[in-house]
């Protein structure tokens, strides 16, 4: 019978105690775990599979977790997880109460840096490395584990440019796979494609020119090349930089063929790869695709509509515009900061530029949002996928502070609809033209329709709906929360009215005045942290101009919210249906 050993590694530790000669057969183990878990309980399947010969590769030569080790962005960190004392609670990955899909420094000594975003890990580690030659320790080996997506962002090459004048004890390796979530693009993915295992291409190195040490391409998935290259680059100091080539998805074949898909597949089975379908009546059809399908139709009458992403065309659905008008839809990379100024620039030439990102990335260009959109107002129309709470992915992916970062910035309007008919009218409304640039902020998941038909109507800016007249009490929601105050309203004996606020900014006062005519009690409802939020502008404005009314703001806590389902978070952090409930009644 053959030996098992990942079953005896609960730690680096005991992984060095292996011969050279077993670690192959604790690969072949560890990317087979790694299916199995993914498999029943999904996860960011690919990018880990690609990983594992490096990750042994890493915990076998260097002294982690003395020696500082970081991923970036994550997704590539599962085997790192198994491998140092996480491997029986692996099956809670992403779960309410389990472990996180990222590395956390609260979760574990050897997790050095926390990461959920891009382009991090190249700066974390140089910091790290300059921090331990203050101590007096030069013997300290400091690792940032990149990829080729990452690598290509502003914030990355700010870290190779400052490392490369200094003497930093600090080494990164460059995790070739040609994609990130979609496709690399770019110049330097071009040139990183000409870098084939064992050779350097022609034309003059980049990394080279910024003081670096760099290591020819290596294949990242042949242990004793990447022990002995791990080895030799401890001979040497200061910045190094290694190329490793590795392919994601790496063992299970669907996910080598279809590497966008099984990015993170959900449920498959795991012997064929063959994702499973659900079985589900809810065919409603995705926010997201509300979006893109939309902005496809209104791109099809218009010529001077541009779509722009930041690394994200599948998730963010531009892909429908970007394969039928694929001149005037760009997916510009890793890069926030540059998506929000290239758009402004296309803006000024009287393009009508809808650029679309995630709430949580849209905070890495927060300042080109102010200096570069708004103070110069150029109507650029900001479609903000993923608002609110997203589920699994946790902390880092929560679209929960954009309405406190984004209120108090003038010339900016910002919508929340709650449906997808208020979605596709506000995409309309912007493509009429606006003065303005726009948010229209809209959550992950299923819509409320399942057809979507393309008759528009224009939008009033600032203009909230009634939903329901009642009496004494008002509900008054922001965005998605309409369909959970709804669910009260009827689980209520009250008659309760509810109004769709639409707007955060500008709020309608209007609305607000005709309701506290009429209402004593107003409760609003948003998937935001209530510090800064919508709930706070209503209270304000209630409080200066009819001051006898009570208000009850409901959000989220200041607190980072964690990782699980919607629902488990929605109850745990106080916006569950009997929340909700419980101040109706109060």
């Amino acid at each position: 019978m053959k030996e098992e050993y990942l079953k005896n590694i609960n730690s680096p530790q005991d992984l060095r105690q292996l011969s050279q000669d077993n670690l192959s057969d604790v690969a072949k183990e560890l990317r087979q775990f790694i299916i199995d878990i993914v498999s029943k309980y999904g996860g960011h399947l690919g990018a880990s599979l690609g990983t594992v010969e490096l990750t042994i590769a890493l915990h076998y030569v260097f002294n982690t977790p003395d020696d500082q080790l970081i991923w970036d962005v994550g997704h590539q960190a599962y085997g790192h997880k198994i491998l140092t004392g996480r491997r029986d609670k692996f099956h809670t990955n992403r779960q309410l109460g389990g472990i996180s899909g990222f590395p956390s420094r609260e979760e574990s000594p050897y997790d050095a840096f926390g990461v959920g975003h891009s382009s991090t890990s190249i700066s974390a580690t140089l910091g790290m490395a300059i921090a331990s030659k203050l101590e007096g320790n030069l013997k300290r080996e400091h690792i940032a584990v990149i990829g080729d997506a990452s690598i290509a962002s502003g914030m990355a090459f700010e870290g190779l440019n400052h490392a490369g004048v200094t003497s930093a004890n600090f080494l990164v390796i460059l995790n070739d796979n040609a994609i990130g979530i979609d496709p690399s693009v770019g110049a330097l993915k071009n040139y990183l494609t000409k870098a084939k295992i064992g050779y350097k291409p022609k034309q003059s190195n980049i990394i080279e020119a910024l003081n670096f040490t760099y290591v020819e391409s290596i294949d990242g998935h042949d242990i004793s090349a990447l022990i002995k290259a791990f080895n030799d680059l401890k001979q040497i100091k200061g910045p190094r930089f290694l190329h490793v080539m590795t392919k994601k998805g790496k063992g299970l074949k669907s996910a080598e063929i279809e590497q966008v898909k099984y990015h993170a597949p959900g449920r498959f089975d795991k012997i064929t790869g063959k994702t499973f379908n659900i079985a589900s009546e809810d065919n409603r059809i995705k926010y997201q695709d509300v979006f893109g399908k939309t902005l496809l139709y209104l791109a099809e009458q218009d010529e001077k509509i541009i779509g722009v992403t930041p690394a994200m065309p599948t998730g963010s659905s531009l892909k429908y515009m970007m394969a039928a008008f694929p001149k005037r839809a760009f997916d510009v990379g890793i890069a926030e900061q540059h998506a929000v100024t290239f758009s402004a620039g296309m803006a000024t030439r009287g393009f009508k530029v809808f650029c679309t990102i995630y709430s949580t990335f849209l905070q890495r260009a927060y300042d080109q949002l102010i200096h570069d959109v708004a103070l110069q107002n150029l109507p650029v129309v900001f479609c903000v996928d993923r608002a609110g709470i997203v589920g699994n992915d946790g902390a880092t992916h929560h679209g929960v502070f954009d309405i406190g970062f984004l209120k108090g910035i003038p010339n900016l309007i910002i919508a929340s609809p709650s449906c997808a008919e208020d979605i596709k009218n506000l995409l309309y409304t912007a493509s009429l033209g606006l003065k303005n640039p726009i948010i229209i902020r809209y959550p992950r998941g299923k819509s409320d329709v399942e057809q979507l038909d393309m008759k528009f109507q224009t939008v009033s800016i600032g203009k909230a709906k009634s939903i329901k007249v009642g009496e004494n009490i008002a509900i008054l929601s922001l965005g998605k929360m309409r369909w959970l105050a709804e669910k009260a309203i009827k689980k209520s004996n009250k008659n309760i009215g509810l109004y769709d606020m639409r707007f955060v900014k500008p709020l309608d006062t209007d609305t607000l005045d005709e309701i506290a005519k009429d209402y004593k009690k107003i409760i609003t409802l948003e998937d935001g942290v209530v510090i800064g939020g919508f709930g706070e502008s209503i209270q304000a404005y209630l409080a200066i101009h009819h001051p006898d009314i009570e208000v009850k703001t409901m959000g989220l806590p200041d607190k980072f919210i964690s990782h699980g389902n919607t629902d488990e978070l929605f109850e745990k952090y106080g916006l569950g249906l009997d929340d909700i409930l419980k101040v109706i009644e109060a």
